[in-house]
């Protein structure tokens, strides 16, 4: 099922342009290291997300996921590059400066207790940012609070409630009322249904679709499951070890992935289908992920990659557009593909 916005969104303009976009962390290996070593999590993402779409960011653990999302936001500062909101480079602002960008910027974890303040009520939760911001009175308050829980589904007796009184669906659904409190424009969902039951997690999904359909909302959408990717996506980011492997229409890259990592990715998602799910060939990676300590020299995935030559061990491959809207980093994918936008 694609998502509401989908059809308008090859020519919406970019809401956030992403440019050599770079996250480096510095540490002391072992309890006595003195050696500082260099953790490469994020390294040269270029990419615009554009305003109503839903991107979706997939990959391994400790690709660069949500340094990517934290990044963009700022609750990373990044080591290099530029990720520009509305003409206003954020990576360029301080703190202070940020904070008037916050109410725009927003994002939903994929822990919800962990984030919920077990000593404040529901309604105290959905307050603190309508009154920081000043979106809400002490009078009004209530009235909005009330609103935002009938937007996502909860009733408004949940308003005296506390977080550990809730289940797991309703303390995320409490999670994403508060982000809708600001008003916000992008939001960044960080595994956001990958802690639920899988029921819930459709509802859930459900959910933020509907919600932007209704407000006009930008997400960039951080998962593991394919199968969710595939349902909430208009676009999809597949990532590797800290860089960016492919960039495509939803149905473009499930369909005719050009990185050998994508098509590995997408080999491992079951087939509904017992027959064909038996009878189909599976392109299974050898090897494990190279340490982000360490990184490969190179094309990053070269070390797994069935298809790498000599090239793909001393060359960066260039992030290209290969064919209409479908963007790649690897040297065995020719320069130019024939094809219409998906």
């Amino acid at each position: 099922m694609d998502s509401p916005s989908s059809r308008a969104l090859p020519n919406a303009e970019p809401l956030l342009r992403i440019e050599n976009l770079g996250k480096k962390f510095y540490v002391k290996p072992g309890a006595f290291g003195t050696e500082v070593r260099t953790v490469h999590a994020l390294e040269d993402v270029t990419i615009d997300v554009r305003r109503g779409e839903t991107l979706s960011v997939v990959g391994e653990s400790g690709c660069g996921k949500s340094t990517l999302g934290f990044s963009i936001l700022q609750l990373l500062k990044p080591s290099e590059g530029s990720v520009t909101f509305e003409g206003t480079d954020l990576t360029q602002l301080s703190e202070k400066q940020m904070r008037r960008f916050r109410q725009k910027l927003q994002v939903v974890f994929q822990d919800p207790y962990a984030t919920l303040n077990p000593r404040m009520t529901i309604g105290e939760v959905l307050a603190e940012p309508l009154l920081l911001h000043g979106l809400a009175t002490k009078k009004t308050v209530r009235d909005k609070s009330v609103e935002m829980l009938g937007d996502v589904g909860l009733p408004t007796r949940v308003l005296s409630s506390y977080p550990h009184q809730l289940s797991g669906g309703q303390r995320q659904r409490v999670a994403i009322a508060r982000a809708l409190a600001c008003d916000p424009e992008f939001i960044v969902c960080d595994e956001a249904v990958s802690a639920l039951d899988v029921s819930v997690q459709a509802q859930i999904v459900n959910l933020l679709m509907s919600l932007q359909k209704k407000y006009g909302l930008t997400y960039l959408f951080i998962a593991h499951d394919l199968a969710v990717v595939r349902h909430m996506s208009d676009r999809v980011l597949v990532m590797y070890l800290g860089r960016p492997a492919e960039l495509a229409p939803k149905k473009a890259l499930f369909h005719e992935p050009l990185h050998p990592y994508t098509r590995a990715l997408l080999s491992a998602v079951p087939e509904p289908d017992p027959e064909r799910e038996r009878n189909r060939r599976r392109q299974e990676l050898v090897g494990e992920i190279p340490s982000p300590l360490n990184p490969p020299t190179g094309c990053r995935f070269h070390t797994r990659c069935p298809l790498a030559e000599t090239v793909c061990s001393q060359k960066v491959p260039q992030w290209r557009e290969a064919a209409p809207e479908h963007w790649v980093a690897c040297h065995m994918v020719p320069e130019t593909i024939q094809g219409e936008p998906s």
